[in-house]
């Protein structure tokens, strides 16, 4: 008993990891993070350590610390618009969303998307006043929107064990995820938007750089995938895949003021090349639907009602739904 209690003691007193769980916790920490001054500065790593660590806490803490960079993103936004203080908020967000607990990084997806009081998307800063700030206030509107792609990221892997579990419309739609990544990466402010002196841009893009390789990666994994299986696509997935396979090649022309903003020619290349193939899979597709119909122009009529009972009670059988593609190709095998 002795024992128990001298442990009791010991985890009562000792301060054990930083895990603060109040709100004024929460705007304290954010609040230190998003100084304005200095206003060129990115956030410090102490202060990026100290907002990871209300992930390792409830999920209240969580939540508080979510809540705290909404209000503060919404306060930087107000009036002429605090581009300092906004742009370090997104910058700590893109850390903490990279590198935060899974409790931490729920709850800044849910306050993010949608704020719960207002109702409101606090990234929803297209229109983020450019004042006197140019160059921050430019990153500000296009990290937001970054940010906003971002979250809506399955949680993918580039590991051809869960690509191949995959089903061939879970495959398309990640790809399109990834694609709609790198052609946010492609509206990067021109360089007249990063002076060399100003370290806080500068971290903004080397953020945006990483989620652009993260991406490319992405992509050029699932287009190995879809190389393999392209022959058991149906109608409907070759009709999206050729889609999205253009919006990949559209990402070879980098803008002309950033050469890393554009994807790899050789990602480009087997995109345009499984392109080609997934067009003749859709013409393919397509003839045999038309085939299927010509072969029996029955089947195109509506099949609901194949017969209908002379009189109610007499058990005739009543068919509903049509079978009108009974035969056809499925959409993943």
């Amino acid at each position: 008993m002795g024992l128990k209690l001298l442990r009791l003691a010991a985890t009562l007193l000792s301060p054990g990891p930083a895990s603060p769980a109040s709100g004024a916790d929460a705007q304290g920490a954010v609040l230190r993070a998003t100084a304005h001054h200095p206003s060129t500065a990115p956030p410090s790593a102490h202060h990026l350590d100290a907002l990871l660590a209300f992930g390792r806490g409830s999920r209240l803490s969580a939540a508080a610390l979510a809540s705290a960079f909404t209000d503060r993103l919404r306060a930087a936004a107000a009036g002429g618009g605090d581009a300092a203080v906004a742009l370090k908020c997104l910058v700590a967000l893109r850390v903490l969303l990279a590198r935060g607990a899974f409790i931490l990084r729920d709850q800044l997806l849910v306050a993010l998307l949608r704020h719960p009081a207002s109702g409101r998307n606090p990234l929803a800063l297209a229109a983020f006043p450019l004042g006197r700030s140019f160059a921050a206030a430019s990153w500000v509107r296009f990290s937001a929107r970054l940010l906003e792609v971002l979250l809506l990221l399955p949680d993918a892997s580039c590991d051809p064990e869960h690509l191949t579990a995959l089903p061939n419309p879970h495959l398309v739609s990640e790809l399109a995820a990834f694609a709609s990544v790198a052609a946010a990466v492609r509206q990067a402010p021109p360089p007249s938007c990063a002076p060399q002196a100003h370290a806080l841009v500068w971290e903004a893009i080397r953020l945006a750089e990483e989620d652009r390789v993260t991406a490319e990666r992405n992509i050029a994994a699932r287009v190995r995938e879809m190389s393999e299986r392209i022959d058991t696509l149906g109608l409907a997935d070759a009709m999206e895949l050729v889609c999205v396979l253009k919006r990949v090649e559209e990402g070879a022309a980098s803008p002309p003021e950033w050469k890393w903003a554009g994807l790899d020619e050789a990602v480009v290349a087997d995109a345009r090349r499984l392109r080609e193939r997934a067009e003749e899979v859709l013409l393919r597709r397509t003839e045999q639907d038309r085939r299927l119909l010509r072969r029996d122009p029955a089947w195109s009529a509506s099949a609901r009602v194949a017969m209908l009972p002379a009189r109610a009670g007499d058990g005739a059988a009543v068919r509903f739904g049509s079978s009108r593609w009974s035969g056809t190709v499925p959409s993943w095998r």
